[in-house]
């Protein structure tokens, strides 16, 4: 019997329904995505937007909305009086804050906890202790996690650094504790580079985070980024939905993931999946979240961090595992408990998503503006997650992610020709997008092979750049 929804229907009676109206602190696709199951569930939605998004889809198929501010994030986003304002003057019972934004919280969420408003995630300390990168090192490493030998405190001195980084061995890697994204990370490979980047990570985390602090560990050469999904209710019970790869990144931001990962035997998936299932109990995580870990070339894995929200690359789970994550997020924040375990989850064929963004497809450089023509993908295991639409105007502010393409099929021989075939008739006229990128990923050998690192992308961009490679891009 395969599970459509880990709380199936029949079992209606039994749940604990509480919330009947949800604001969506969010924009975009993700704030489609969430209205979508809302929809299903029978929950009104509040959409919330900026001056810039009065004509975004998410505004029009919500029940209600209500304009936050001015175009930039700061200003309307990442607003909380105003985001909490509307909250009030709708009268809802929770807000999900989908990702990015104002998702990973602490502050945010204990307003909402203030104003007996539900927030959509865990409790705000979890939100806070892995916020904190060391501190989620050292709270993952109590609870079983293997990690990388590196610093247990944020760095006090070049000194300081210079004696872990002997003791360990280069190369080595700073990183900033309260990072992401890329922002606060120098690889080091000598002990002269050492202090210049150290400065350097310091003062990018900074501007980033408001918070300069810095830690060091060592560097793993050529890793895949595998990331284990989690689902737990508040009363701690806690399973796993499989891993996704997400190793094809460019400068740390991820641009194509897939699930299961070619690289991972079922011994393996089994070991992370049990390990990060613990390591969610021992620290009373509840709701989705995601356990990243760095596995080695010798099949060793180490946690690397841990997102306590929902993710961009969802999808690819929901696919193979025939469930939907943003219905389990308001359930457990119902407080629902889960009545499965984890041998009632099902993986069921491969599924591959591609993220399409509103960049040149050879420089990355952004490229907003309106949408002239639009053709969406359709046919068997075909699934499209976007705010786009004919007309649209793709906005500066914001990040340029526009579309989420996600196939599924039987084997990944079959999702690889899929998603091929999908890229091949979506259209999107009058800005640039990264369709033609993903189209020649599809036909890179060693991306079907699935022999790849997080080192694809720079090998594969070297490659498109030999002569006469990147005039055959279908642009």
């Amino acid at each position: 019997m395969l599970f459509t929804n880990l709380w199936p229907l029949a079992s209606g009676l039994f749940l604990m329904r509480k919330i009947r109206k949800i604001l969506i602190a969010n924009r975009g696709e993700i704030a489609c995505r969430i209205i979508w199951t809302c929809k299903e569930m029978g929950i009104s939605t509040v959409a919330v937007h900026s001056t810039a998004d009065r004509d975004s889809l998410h505004v029009r198929f919500a029940d209600e909305s209500v304009c936050i501010g001015a175009a930039t994030s700061a200003q309307s986003y990442l607003n909380i009086s105003s985001v909490i304002a509307a909250a009030e003057i709708t009268n809802v019972d929770a807000i999900h804050p989908g990702y990015g934004f104002l998702a990973e919280s602490a502050y945010f969420a204990e307003i909402c906890e203030a104003c007996n408003i539900k927030f959509i995630g865990p409790r705000p300390s979890v939100i806070r202790m892995m916020g904190d990168k060391v501190e989620a090192r050292r709270a993952m490493k109590e609870a079983g996690l293997p990690i990388l030998p590196g610093s247990e405190e944020p760095l006090k001195s070049e000194e300081e650094a210079l004696t872990i980084a002997r003791e360990i061995g280069f190369p080595v890697i700073i990183k900033a504790s309260a990072g992401g994204g890329g922002r606060g990370m120098r690889i080091v490979r000598t002990e002269e580079e050492l202090g210049p980047a150290m400065r350097t990570a310091s003062t990018e985390a900074s501007a980033a985070f408001k918070n300069g602090d810095i830690y060091i560990e060592r560097f793993i050469e050529n890793p895949r980024h595998i990331e284990i999904q989690v689902l737990a209710d508040e009363h701690g019970h806690c399973i796993h939905l499989g891993e996704r790869d997400c190793s094809i990144q460019r400068r740390h931001q991820k641009l194509l993931e897939e699930a299961p990962s070619p690289a991972l035997t079922e011994e393996l998936r089994e070991q992370m999946g049990r390990m990060a299932v613990e390591a969610c109990e021992r620290v009373g995580y509840s709701s989705a979240g995601t356990i990243e870990f760095l596995l080695d070339e010798q099949g060793k894995f180490y946690f690397m961090e841990m997102n306590t929200r929902i993710q961009v690359e969802h999808p690819v789970t929901e696919m193979v595992t025939l469930t939907d994550i943003v219905r389990n997020q308001i359930l457990v924040a119902e407080g629902n408990p889960l009545w499965y375990t984890q041998s009632d989850v099902l993986f069921v064929g491969h599924s591959i998503e591609c993220r399409i963004n509103a960049e040149d497809p050879f420089t990355f450089a952004p490229s907003p503006g309106l949408i002239t023509a639009y053709n969406a993908p359709g046919g068997p295991g075909v699934r499209l997650d976007t705010a786009a639409y004919p007309g649209y105007f793709v906005p500066p502010f914001y990040d340029s992610l526009i579309a989420k393409l996600i196939v599924h099929a039987r084997t990944r021989e079959v999702a690889i020709a899929r998603m091929r075939r999908a890229l091949e008739v979506m259209v999107i006229e009058g800005i640039k997008t990264t369709i033609p990128l993903h189209l020649s990923i599809m036909d890179d050998a060693q991306f079907r092979a699935g022999e790849y690192s997080t080192k694809f992308m720079e090998k594969f961009l070297e490659r498109r750049a030999a002569p006469g490679r990147a005039a055959s891009m279908k642009v």
